[in-house]
């Protein structure tokens, strides 16, 4: 089961290859199905992808600037080492942000976007019913916060979350066999998004740094 490649980031209009080479190349990153530390082989990739190789190398810089990917001169591409002492760093900033966008994605969404909140709140209630593995629960985060991030209307801020919510994912992904409990990290996520579709602006804004501190707890917990 994926649900990345349906997550609200990348609905919508029609996107450039340069783009969508982006989007899977960084998710294969964030969920670490390129591991810490590979090479990366742009041929490869741009064949695995169906695209040529200039979009994957455009997408290659920008994922440079994101800190999943580091090249070296003469000696090629790899994938960034997975840093444990970031998480720090990323949780406090985190913990700012991440409630500001859940304020004011419950300020400003509109009326679609308040039916796409309950629809994915309601999905996430029947994963019960679902064979769902820790990695399908991942990426069921992953869209929770995009959706989010997208919804709050401030393309800076969503660009920023986005950015640091993938860093704290790796993180998460190298642990994640030590967590006992993936599935009720993101059952949080119902009362959260619920709050946002029916405008209570600062019951969402608790909530996010809730979910954010308690993250960042667990992490350490199995650090």
């Amino acid at each position: 089961m994926s649900t990345i490649s349906a997550t609200p980031e990348v609905l919508g209009n029609a996107i450039s290859l340069a783009e969508q080479a982006y989007r899977d190349i960084r998710d294969r990153l964030i969920m670490l199905d390129i591991h810490p530390g590979e090479p990366i082989n742009d041929g490869h990739l741009a064949a695995e992808l169906g695209v040529g190789r200039t979009p994957v190398r455009e997408a290659l810089k920008r994922l440079e600037i994101d800190h999943l990917v580091v090249s070296y001169p003469r000696r090629g591409t790899f994938a960034t080492i997975v840093d444990i002492t970031e998480l720090a760093d990323v949780s406090e900033m985190r913990r700012s942000l991440e409630p500001l966008a859940a304020r004011k994605a419950a300020l400003v969404a509109s009326a679609d976007e308040r039916v796409e909140l309950r629809e994915l709140a309601r999905d996430i209630e029947r994963l019960g019913e679902k064979d769902v593995d820790k990695r399908g629960l991942m990426e069921y985060d992953l869209s929770v916060h995009r959706l989010i991030y997208r919804v709050a209307g401030n393309p800076h801020l969503e660009e920023t979350l986005i950015r640091l919510d993938n860093l704290a994912t790796r993180i998460w992904c190298l642990v994640l066999d030590k967590v006992p409990s993936v599935a009720g990290h993101i059952v949080e996520h119902v009362e959260l998004l619920e709050a946002i579709a029916d405008r209570e602006a600062d019951r969402a804004e608790a909530l996010a740094l809730g979910h954010i501190t308690s993250f960042e707890q667990t992490i350490r917990a199995v650090l």
